[in-house]
C-alpha cells in the first residue's frame, strides 16, 4: 500500500521540481544552436530598394551586428538609441526588418535615426525563421566570415553591450587582424 502512494507522490514532486527550475530560467539566455554556425542563407529585397536583392553575404566581410527589428515592436524602438551609439562607434549594423510593412518601416527610418548599413526586408518572416527568430528584437554578432558568434533575444542593454558585446567584437576584430597579417 505504501508503494501505491509513494511512487505517484515522488513522480509529482519531481515534476514540480522540473517546472520550478524551468520558471526560473531566462529564455533570453537560452543557447542558440546557430552560435558557431554560418549565418543562414537568405535572399531578400533591400528595404530601401525592392529591386536590390540582399543575401547573407552582404552581412559578411567584417565583424558586424545583425539586428532583427520591426516598427510594431516597442522594445525595438527602445533599443534603437543603443544601436545608434554602436553605429557611431564604427560598429557595422545590418538589419532584418521582420514581418513589417515596407512603407511603415521606411517612414519610421525617415523620421528617426537609422543605425543600419543595409536592411533586408522580410515581410513574411521566412528568413527570420531560418535565423531562429521567435521574438523581436534579436541581435546576432557575426565574425568576418559570417559565422554567428553571439545571439541575444530581446533588447540590448548598456550593461550587456559593455560586458558581452564590445569585448567579443574586440576579440573578433583582433582575430581578423591576425588572420590578415
Amino acid at each position: 500500500m505504501k508503494w501505491r502512494i509513494l511512487v505517484p507522490l515522488v513522480a509529482v514532486l519531481a515534476l514540480l521540481g522540473v517546472l520550478l527550475v524551468g520558471l526560473g530560467l531566462d529564455s533570453r539566455e537560452l543557447p542558440s544552436p546557430l552560435v558557431g554556425q554560418p549565418a543562414p542563407a537568405f535572399s531578400l529585397t533591400a528595404l530601401e530598394d525592392p529591386e536590390t536583392r540582399l543575401t547573407e553575404a552582404d552581412f559578411t566581410g567584417e565583424v558586424a551586428l545583425v539586428n532583427v527589428w520591426a516598427t510594431w515592436c516597442s522594445t525595438c524602438r527602445a533599443e534603437k538609441p543603443l544601436l545608434m551609439e554602436l553605429a557611431e562607434k564604427g560598429i557595422p549594423i545590418h538589419g532584418i526588418n521582420y514581418r513589417d510593412e515596407r512603407a511603415a518601416a521606411l517612414r519610421y527610418l525617415e523620421i528617426s535615426d537609422d543605425p543600419y548599413r543595409t536592411i533586408a526586408y522580410d515581410p513574411d518572416g521566412d528568413a527570420g525563421m531560418e535565423w531562429g527568430v521567435y521574438a523581436t528584437p534579436e541581435t546576432y554578432l557575426l565574425d568576418a566570415d559570417g559565422v554567428i558568434r553571439y545571439k541575444r533575444t530581446g533588447p540590448l542593454s548598456r550593461e550587456l553591450i559593455r560586458e558581452d558585446v564590445l569585448p567579443l567584437i574586440d576579440e573578433l576584430r583582433a582575430e581578423q587582424r591576425e588572420a590578415t597579417s
